[in-house]
């Protein structure tokens, strides 16, 4: 449960174990996407373990009569969070944290590339590393002995250059200027290279456009692409889809 926060609402996931007596995390439970807090909500599971299976491993679960249980969050810090650190130092004047405007010129002018990245017949230079660093995908691609790795070539087929171009931006820089006028179709990329931060990015852009006319396929878009919350959860797309009444009559679905 959120009990306070400086900037209302807040945007994270969450991890709970049960810890052992020999220290031991078990009965992992892994929320699979982020959910936005607002003061007094709670997210959680119903259903974390079985009673009698608790009860069954009292003795290694139950050091001196306690249950511990151990909870890890994840919290997306918005830019303006980040950037506004000052110095507690009288007269020194801290410099504004320049990394993500560093590394975007290192993507902008293709320096120091060592692999290239094809969409639509169009070539873009880019670096191992950082790909590997901020997307899983990317990762497994250059971490094993793929055709990708070999030739520091990758054929990205299902993406338009725009897309693929915005969604590199947020690789580099943490930011995706034109999302709102292409949401939808980069929520499909971010999900494809399991960009977590840029899919909340996306869906919140997606709540913030929604109306009569986009709702069905916005909503057919988010069962497709987001997971289905847990059990206790009612906020999201979804849920923010249903609640308009004058849904019935948007127009025909537009593909996906």
């Amino acid at each position: 449960m959120m009990l306070s926060c400086p900037k209302s609402p807040a945007w994270a996931r969450f991890r709970f174990w049960i810890i052992s007596v020999d220290g031991e995390k078990i009965n992992g439970k892994i929320c699979p996407r982020f959910f936005k807090f607002t003061a007094k909500q709670h997210w959680g599971f119903k259903k974390f373990i079985h009673r009698d299976l608790l009860l069954g491993l009292e003795s290694w679960l139950f050091p001196d009569n306690e249950l511990t249980i151990f909870c890890e969050v994840d919290l997306v810090v918005q830019d303006s969070l980040i950037n506004s650190g000052k110095s507690t130092v009288a007269g020194i004047q801290v410099p504004r944290y320049t990394l993500e405007d560093e590394l975007g010129q290192l993507w902008e002018n293709s320096l120091f590339t060592d692999c290239c990245l094809v969409v639509a017949g169009q070539e873009f230079q880019a670096h191992k590393a950082i790909l590997a660093a901020r997307s899983p995908v990317f990762r497994a691609m250059f971490e094993h002995d793929m055709q990708e790795k070999r030739k520091n070539r990758v054929e990205i087929q299902d993406l338009e250059p725009q897309v693929f171009k915005t969604m590199m931006d947020f690789i580099y820089t943490g930011k995706a200027p034109d999302l709102h006028s292409m949401a939808d179709a980069v929520l499909a990329a971010a999900d494809k290279y399991c960009l977590e931060r840029l899919k909340v990015m996306c869906e919140d852009a997606l709540c913030r456009d929604l109306c009569v006319e986009n709702a069905a396929h916005t909503l057919i878009l988010a069962a497709a692409l987001l997971p289905r919350p847990p059990e206790d959860c009612g906020t999201g797309i979804g849920y923010t889809v249903y609640l308009r009444k004058d849904s019935m009559l948007t127009q025909p679905l537009m593909p996906l």
